[in-house]
């Protein structure tokens, strides 16, 4: 078989098949920013929990006869060569996973239901939802979950310039109620026996109409830490204090305890760096509380996104209601177990979802 030329000169085993990928986005309960290596490993017992929300990011792969194109919404970008998508902000992580993958020319449709700057890890749901994907499109053994996360980390990191973390890729590529501690040589993931029904008739996920970037937050707080600042080392061991006592009551269907948790957790996070919390998300927060929530955060690193709480259910409805006339967008959000999915397609045939 001759090389594609635009394939740096690897030759595919078999014809790209047209392929799709739906992965979740992801609510953070309490743990962020300690799967920042390696922020976990000097806090003992670190870990992350977090559940995976119905809200989907779709790429579909489809052969391009000599160039690379990224649709999302109603942006397009085309380009002589994966690192020519790099260029572009649109498109600038795609071309980054093409390049490593060494994707031939190829069209790729994006689609997500979360916000821009949601705080919901839509991107890292992108990037593990492209890797498999590719995978499948060029006809190769698909990768287990730890490394299709590590290898989305480290793009990420590339493209940033900046240390990022893993936990929202867990969430993405396997669904449900995760704990991800975070331990010397890597995360061990534990799946938590949690009613996710249960979860749903209390779990409010809005958006507050601030878009954030998570990295310039991210790295002042590690910086921070690493700097051995007193406050900051305080901060982090109430995290982790919060996120260790989590998982057993979120497994005894203990929400009142768990939206405690959250609140506890926040009132850390908050202080970890200026600009963490802005005041039209305090205002959010305490106006969900005086509806009835028994507690909530950030999702993410702050400065805006979203934020998730939980409420009693026969008070859920009237959270909802007194964010909204706050301003904040209440996203259809609900937990959910469905791992990845990746299948080939019919050119007729469209993403899963769509």
């Amino acid at each position: 078989m001759t090389p594609n030329p635009k394939s740096n000169g690897r030759s595919l085993s078999v014809a790209n098949k047209p392929t799709a990928a739906r992965a979740w986005c992801r609510v953070d309960l309490a743990g962020g920013t300690l799967d920042i290596w390696p922020l976990g490993v000097l806090h003992s017992s670190s870990r992350t929990v977090n559940v995976a929300i119905d809200l989907a990011v779709e790429v579909e792969l489809s052969p391009s006869p000599d160039s690379y194109v990224v649709i999302q919404g109603e942006s397009m970008v085309e380009a002589d060569s994966a690192g020519g998508l790099v260029a572009s902000e649109e498109s600038a992580l795609v071309g980054l996973i093409a390049g490593e993958l060494e994707l031939p020319p190829v069209e790729i449709r994006v689609r997500s239901a979360s916000p821009r700057g949601g705080g919901l890890g839509a991107s890292s749901a992108l990037a593990v939802a492209l890797i498999a994907a590719s995978e499948n499109y060029l006809g190769r053994s698909a990768s287990g979950a730890a490394e299709r996360s590590a290898l989305a980390r480290d793009l990420e990191a590339r493209l940033m310039g900046l240390p990022t973390g893993t936990q929202d890729h867990y969430p993405a590529l396997l669904g449900g109620v995760l704990e991800v501690e975070h331990r010397a040589g890597g995360e061990r993931v534990r799946r938590l026996d949690v009613d996710l029904d249960l979860l749903a008739e209390s779990l409010v996920v809005a958006y507050t109409g601030q878009s954030h970037f998570s990295a310039g937050n991210n790295w002042r707080i590690v910086r921070r830490r690493l700097d051995g600042d007193p406050e900051t080392v305080e901060l982090f061991d109430g995290i982790r204090d919060v996120t260790v006592e989590l998982p057993a009551v979120l497994e005894a269907g203990d929400l009142e305890e768990a939206g405690r948790l959250m609140s506890r957790e926040w009132s850390c996070r908050r202080r970890l760096a200026e600009g963490v919390s802005t005041p039209v998300i305090e205002s959010l927060l305490e106006r969900s509380m005086t509806a009835g929530a028994w507690g909530g955060k950030v999702c993410g690193a702050g400065g805006g996104g979203s934020i998730a709480l939980l409420a009693p259910p026969e008070r859920r409805q009237v959270v909802v209601e007194a964010l909204a006339d706050g301003g904040a967008q209440v996203l259809p959000a609900r937990p959910t177990d469905g791992a990845l999915r990746v299948e080939s397609i019919s050119p007729a045939t469209p993403a899963p979802g769509s």
